[in-house]
């Protein structure tokens, strides 16, 4: 990868992840992911927002909005999952994410396996 966008915030990143799966382990609901991940990103110095969200139009209407699970530093969406295994409407929903917030990258966790499962997206 010649041009790796946001890659030392991208592996403290996932490093976080890492730990909170280490220490939480699987089966737990998104929720408490969620919540250790935000502690780990506060005890690193790491701005970011929980629950962002961004508005949905159509022909210039507002129609409702999506919900982010986090926004790390402005720069990269997170997308927590707890679930047996990713699948193609995960990734569609967080490619959609990425275009309605007009953010460069976004991070698919998921708990809910033996070890920390992970994708990256870029907005192209």
């Amino acid at each position: 990868m010649a041009n790796f966008i946001f890659k030392k915030l991208s592996y403290l990143l996932l490093n976080l992840g890492f730990s909170v799966h280490n220490l939480l382990g699987p089966g737990l609901l998104e929720s408490a992911y969620e919540g250790a991940l935000c502690v780990e990103l506060s005890q690193a110095g790491v701005p970011f927002e929980r629950q962002k969200v961004f508005p949905l139009y159509y022909k210039s209407e507002y129609i409702g909005a999506y919900i982010a699970d986090l926004v790390v530093d402005n720069k990269i969406i997170v997308e927590l999952k707890s679930v047996t295994k990713l699948t193609a409407v995960m990734d569609a929903q967080i490619l959609h994410y990425l275009k309605l917030s007009h953010l460069p990258v976004g991070y698919l966790l998921n708990f809910n396996s033996p070890r920390l499962e992970w994708k990256r997206f870029v907005n192209q």
